[in-house]
């Protein structure tokens, strides 16, 4: 018996695949395509990719809620500068609704401005059914309602809002890496947040990283004492487009004000470590001591100490 009408008949019944276009490089290079904006220098383009991570209780949401107000608001935040206001959607994945809105009227109070352009949030307490699940066609079809002119999408966190993947397998994230590129070619830029591992690096697999414009590391402080708070170091691991001392490690702390604002203070790595160097010698910790609490090379303690003694802060 012939196969031919059968394969006739699954030809008529297949769906046809999508057809591709390919253009031919000079027709490309001439093609005028909008130039790509900056919604948040000097790392977060638009049509951006990005990723900040740290370990349990670092600043995460902190981080994540004040990048969501400079851009909504337009106003900077650590240095860092929007060009003008852009609509922000927050998926948030795991936080109290009680507890978030006691960060975001903080918020209100510290930047003393309302958000211009629409800052939405969707938080699960105020769900009937579960967060969408944006490792599965359903959890991303379930967002395509709300993202009508929102240019930033922020995903806070990985392991609550894309929850059907295997986390040391790169495979299960390949439906999670189709919906951000899915959202970049419409125009919209995604901010995941993240856990760090036992290592100190991101949780799980490093494929994450692959389609990334920008990957954030917040770490603590050799010699963190949690009388300090919200104290971490912010480190650029990977940064596209951006270079030179737009892209030099600082440290930030989250100061909380006696109205119940907060305020924010940054200072470069070098000068932190350089204050800290001249704090422990007045203290009487002798070099070795002090290279080994900052956890930093004892002939960078020598030079510190060198410059202090030019400039005389030793013996203020």
């Amino acid at each position: 018996m012939s196969l031919k009408p059968i394969q006739e008949l699954l030809e008529k019944v297949a769906p046809k695949p999508p057809s591709l276009k390919v253009v031919d490089l000079l027709q490309f290079v001439k093609m005028q395509l909008p130039a790509r904006e900056i919604i948040l220098s000097p790392w977060l383009p638009s049509q951006g990719l990005a990723m900040i991570y740290a370990p349990r209780g670092v600043g995460k949401t902190h981080i994540a809620l004040n990048i969501a107000y400079a851009v909504t608001s337009n106003t900077a935040f650590l240095g860092w500068q929007p060009t003008k206001a852009r609509a922000v959607l927050y998926l948030d994945g795991e936080m109290p609704a009680t507890l978030m809105q006691e960060r975001l009227k903080a918020l209100i109070n510290t930047h003393k401005k309302l958000p211009i352009a629409a800052f939405h949030l969707m938080t699960p307490d105020l769900q009937q059914t579960t967060m969408p699940d944006l490792a599965t066609h359903l959890g991303a079809m379930m967002l395509e309602p709300y993202l009508e002119n929102i240019e930033l999408i922020i995903v806070d966190n990985i392991s609550t809002l894309c929850r059907n993947t295997r986390e040391n397998e790169a495979d299960s994230w390949l439906p999670v890496q189709d919906w951000a590129l899915k959202m970049r070619s419409l125009g919209k830029s995604v901010l995941f947040i993240h856990h760090a591992g036992k290592g100190g690096n991101q949780r799980g697999t490093s494929k994450r990283e692959d389609i990334l414009d920008t990957v954030i590391s917040l770490k603590l402080p050799p010699d963190y004492n949690p009388k300090n708070g919200a104290l971490f170091q912010i480190h650029f691991e990977k940064a596209r487009g951006f270079f030179g001392e737009a892209s030099e490690p600082f440290e930030a702390q989250l100061i909380t004000q006696t109205d119940g604002s907060f305020k924010w203070v940054t200072r470069s790595l070098q000068n932190s470590s350089y204050e800290k160097i001249i704090d422990y010698t007045k203290k009487g910790f002798k070099q070795n001591q002090i290279a080994e609490q900052l956890n930093i090379n004892k002939s960078n303690v020598s030079r510190y100490l060198k410059r202090a003694q030019q400039e005389g802060r030793l013996y203020e």
